[in-house]
């Protein structure tokens, strides 16, 4: 009995595909075993597609394009380090005044319980605080000093790999482009070429976009805070940008941050304004700055970006969060780019056979 020709279709596709999803499982595999390396080339990237402008900027003025990629990074590096050293002197400064206040709070939540509604006695509370302190000395110290000593090593290393690739990258970046796609057969170098410059192009669309909209979030939080009178703004109005660049998820992490700092410092009210401050803010960018930077610069749809972030948590934690969209980015460069090139060729080889049509 011959078999149908849907059933072929489908059986030939399936095995295909699950060659291909081998071969990803596999690599995907192979990178996370050296993430170590993996993580910091992915942020050197970034940095590059970032900083790029810049040191073409300063090339252009007349500047040894070696000298100018290691003035952008210093430039950058002091930046962002005075940014934190500002924002951990504030922290440092208003750590005491905050601490107080944390502590009169959980004393009005504490009287709340027992004398409101709930009439919960303090045995009950003093138990489950015993409970608690109970689960955190079971934890053991000795593995997690090892685990943090361990993570902070990993740390060092990685910022300066990524330190080092970030400069050649800006320095020497066609060599090494220009090296990669020698690997490949020669007929496919062009296509190559021009998919990876596409995919590059797409990057630092994304990038240039994240950091408008990680300022004006950053900016308007900030600006919020300082209006309540909300202690440590400054370092909100940092953690803000910073987690702006995980799109979506960092800046409401970051803004609910915001949102206990007030309800702790300032009261129920207080929170509730800075809750809408931040909403109002994150309504800005979610109907303004996303869908015109994103989806006119990036070409991403809002939904593509959710699914994105998702399955990079899903599947890498923060770094999968942090790289999954613009991984997304360079694929939908890439794969649109080709598609164009597909649809030039076709309509090219059309021309000759239509004009013989014709004659």
């Amino acid at each position: 009995m011959p078999i149908p020709y849907g059933i072929r279709v489908a059986t030939e596709w399936s095995w295909r595909l699950l060659i291909i999803a081998a071969a990803i499982a596999v690599l995907a595999y192979i990178l996370v075993q050296i993430q170590v390396v993996v993580i910091p080339v992915f942020v050197a990237l970034l940095a590059t597609a970032l900083l790029l402008p810049a040191v073409d900027g300063l090339t252009r003025l007349g500047v040894r394009r070696g000298l100018a990629s290691a003035l952008t990074l210093v430039g950058v590096l002091l930046f962002v380090g005075g940014l934190l050293a500002l924002a951990g002197q504030q922290i440092a400064t208003g750590f005491q005044d905050l601490y107080q206040q944390v502590v009169t709070g959980v004393e009005k939540v504490r009287a709340w319980l027992v004398h409101g509604p709930l009439h919960i006695s303090e045995r009950q509370i003093d138990s489950a605080f015993a409970s608690v302190q109970r689960a955190i000395g079971r934890i053991q110290i000795t593995q997690g000093v090892l685990f943090v000593g361990t993570t902070v090593s990993h740390v060092v290393a990685g910022f300066f790999v990524a330190l080092f690739a970030t400069y050649f990258m800006l320095y020497q970046g066609e060599r090494i482009w220009g090296w990669t796609v020698r690997l490949f057969p020669r007929r496919a170098r062009t296509e190559v070429d021009s998919s990876g410059r596409r995919g590059f192009g797409s990057l630092e669309a994304f990038v240039r976009a994240t950091l408008i909209v990680a300022l004006v979030d950053s900016v308007g939080i900030t600006i919020v805070a300082l209006i309540l009178r909300v202690p440590l703004a400054f370092p909100i109005g940092v953690l803000v940008f910073l987690g702006a660049f995980v799109p979506i998820v960092g800046s409401l992490i970051a803004g609910s941050v915001a949102v206990i700092v007030a309800l702790v410092a300032h009261g129920p009210v207080v929170g509730a304004l800075m809750l809408g401050g931040v909403i109002l803010v994150q309504q800005l960018e979610a109907h303004v700055l996303q869908p015109f930077l994103l989806g006119r610069l990036v070409k991403l749809h809002p939904l593509a970006v959710i699914l994105a972030i998702t399955a990079g948590a899903y599947l890498g934690g923060i770094a999968g969060a942090l790289f999954a969209v613009p991984t997304v980015a360079v694929v939908n460069g890439v794969v649109q780019h080709l598609a164009d090139e597909r649809a030039a060729a076709a309509a090219a080889a059309a021309r000759p056979s239509a004009r013989r049509r014709s004659r």
